[in-house]
This record gives C-alpha cells, structure tokens and sequence, in this order.
C-alpha cells in the first residue's frame, strides 16, 4: 500500500524545485495532486509529468486561495494535506534592504502561508482529519546575516505554525513545519548567481560539505503529510545537514 494512497494533496511553488519533487513523490505514493504556482508553463508541465492537476495562483491573493480550494474539492471532495513551499528569497544586508523588498518577502513567504492554513482549515476541520506542512528555512530558527526580510518571513512561518497547531489539534488536524538548508534548486542557484565557484563555496562550508537534493526534503514532506507521523504537530523538522548542531 502507498503512503498516500487516497489522500488528496495541493502544493504550492510546484513548478519546479522542491515544489515539483514532493508533487513527484506524493503521486507516486497514491496522492491525488492538486499543484499550484505563479509560473504557467512549467506548472503545467510539472503537473502533466505527475498526472496531477494545476492552478495558476498567486499565493498573496485571499481569492485566489478561495478558488484553488474549492476547485481542488470540486475536482476530488476533499483536501488531506497542504504543503505551503511557495516561497522568494532577497539577499541584501539589513541598512541596504528597502521597504519594497521587505514587504515583497512577507506577503510571499509569511501572508501566503497564513492565507493557505486558513482557507483551507475549515475542510479538514470537517473531515476532521489534515495535515499542514508549511516549509519555513533554517532562516526561521537561527540568525542569517544577509537576509533579514527572508529571515523575518520564515520565523513568522515558525511561529504560525506552533499557534495553528494549537488551534486545530482538536479537530485532528496537525501542523508542522520543515526547515531546509541548502537545497540544489533554481532559487539556490540564483542566490549564488550561477556561480560554481560560489555555489561550492557554500556547500563546502556545511558539516556535510554538500547541499541535499529537493527529494531528501520531499521525503520529509511525505512522512508529515501521511499518516505515519500521526502524533506531531506543531514541531520544527531541520534538515540542514548539520549546520543548526555547530
């Protein structure tokens, strides 16, 4: 038996990176895969090569959420899980960030997520059954030098998953977040600019010296999103390569 076999599962930021590999992975466990994401025509192929369905959807938007909920419920009859891995990333020290990019980051990475658990909290709270997986960084547990809008967003995320998951536990409903190092995706890759050079650079600094592949945090997304991780709510899961242990 799959792992998720009957579960009915919207990602958010599925186009590509880690987004597309935990909707990979969820359909290849039995998931009913609803992907969502701002890039048309790689969400599009991102949700063909899974056999999933797509929404263009601008995760800051409340309507926006309203409609990819209730489509994803019109298409299937419920939502088992949400993953909210929608994110951007904005790397410039804190007496050099403007107001622009600040804002730009939490209505991405910290509103978008708030939106998601809301809308979506009264169908599980129903079903009586959900799990919420919201994917915050090690960003939002450790100080990042560099990226304090990006770090404001993520421990926000930190924060509201602990108060949903207060509020939900009564109705079965678990919220947890994960909270990723280094991950090879097209964001780090921006981040570093494409350079090699750089892009070793950090890797070689990890315990580990090397960044994870966006599967090794898809598996972690799969283990909270199914049932086997039935008794955690509200907890931080790090997957860094041991950079928060130094």
């Amino acid at each position: 038996m799959a792992r998720l076999d009957g579960k009915v599962a919207i990602i958010t930021g599925a186009a590509r990176g880690q987004g597309a590999a935990e909707a990979e992975l969820f359909a290849a466990e039995g998931a009913k895969v609803v992907l969502t994401d701002v890039l048309l025509e790689e969400g599009e192929a991102a949700a063909k090569a899974c056999g999933g369905l797509f929404f263009h959807h601008d995760v800051s938007s409340e309507e926006g959420w309203a409609q990819v909920v209730a489509d994803t419920v019109a298409a299937h009859g419920r939502v088992d899980v949400l993953v909210n891995n929608a994110g951007i990333f904005h790397r410039a020290k804190m007496i050099d960030h403007t107001l622009d990019d600040f804002r730009r980051l939490l209505e991405i990475n910290t509103v978008g997520v708030f939106l998601g658990m809301k809308t979506v909290a009264p169908v599980m709270m129903e079903q009586q059954a959900g799990s919420i997986v919201n994917i915050s960084s090690i960003a939002g547990i450790i100080g990042a030098p560099g990226s304090i809008g990006y770090g404001a967003s993520k421990f926000a995320v930190t924060g509201m998953t602990k108060t949903a998951a207060a509020e939900l536990a009564r109705y079965g409903v678990r919220v947890n977040s994960i909270h990723p190092g280094l991950i090879n995706t097209e964001m780090f890759q921006e981040v570093v600019g494409h350079d090699q050079t750089r892009y070793d650079r950090f890797a070689e600094s990890t315990p580990f010296r090397r960044t994870a592949e966006a599967s090794e945090i898809a598996y972690l997304a799969l283990y909270l999103a199914s049932d086997e991780s039935s008794f955690s709510s509200g907890s931080e899961f790090v997957a860094d390569g041991g950079v928060t242990a130094i």
